[in-house]
C-alpha cells in the first residue's frame, strides 16, 4: 500500500488516487490517476496500471496478480478488476458513495468468491490524502 500512497501523492491536479499491481510479490504496474491531467474520464489509476500490467505480462489476464488502490473501486475499475481475472483487491479508503466491491457490493453475485477484497488498509493516511485534495480546492 505504501508505494500506491506514493503514487497518490504524486498526484498534480487529479483527485489523489494511486495504485500498484503485484505478481509474485513484484510491483509490475503503478500508476496514479490522470483524469484531468490527461482530459481522459477513463485514466483512474487502476484502469491505468491493469493496462500497463496487461502490457508487460502480454496478456489481458492477470491472474495471480494483487491489485493495491488508495480508494475503494468505482463500478467502472470493478469490472475491469473481475475481467481481468485479478485475485485479490487490497484498498485504503472506503468509497460509501461510489465503491463497487464492498460499500456497495455491486459485484456480489457475479465474482462467485474468486476475487478476494480487503479494504481499510492504512484507511487514516489514504483518507487524509483526499481530504487535504478536497480542502485545498474548496
Amino acid at each position: 500500500m505504501k508505494n500506491a500512497i506514493n503514487q497518490a501523492l504524486e498526484c498534480k491536479k487529479d483527485v489523489p488516487i494511486g495504485c500498484v499491481i503485484k505478481k509474485n510479490g513484484k510491483i509490475i504496474a503503478s500508476a496514479r490517476n490522470r483524469r484531468e491531467e490527461d482530459n481522459d474520464i477513463l485514466a483512474h489509476a487502476e484502469m491505468l496500471a491493469i493496462k500497463e500490467a496487461q502490457t508487460k505480462l502480454n496478456s489481458s489476464r492477470l491472474n495471480g496478480c494483487e491489485l493495491y488502490v488508495t480508494l475503494e473501486p468505482c463500478p467502472m475499475c470493478g469490472w475491469a478488476i473481475i475481467q481481468s481475472g485479478i485475485s485479490t483487491v487490497y484498498f485504503g479508503a472506503y468509497n460509501p458513495q461510489y465503491g463497487a466491491l464492498i460499500s456497495n457490493n455491486i459485484f456480489k453475485n457475479l465474482t462467485n468468491d474468486r476475487l478476494k477484497v480487503y479494504g481499510g488498509i492504512e484507511e487514516d493516511k489514504c483518507n487524509k490524502i483526499l481530504k487535504d485534495f478536497f480542502k485545498s480546492i474548496r
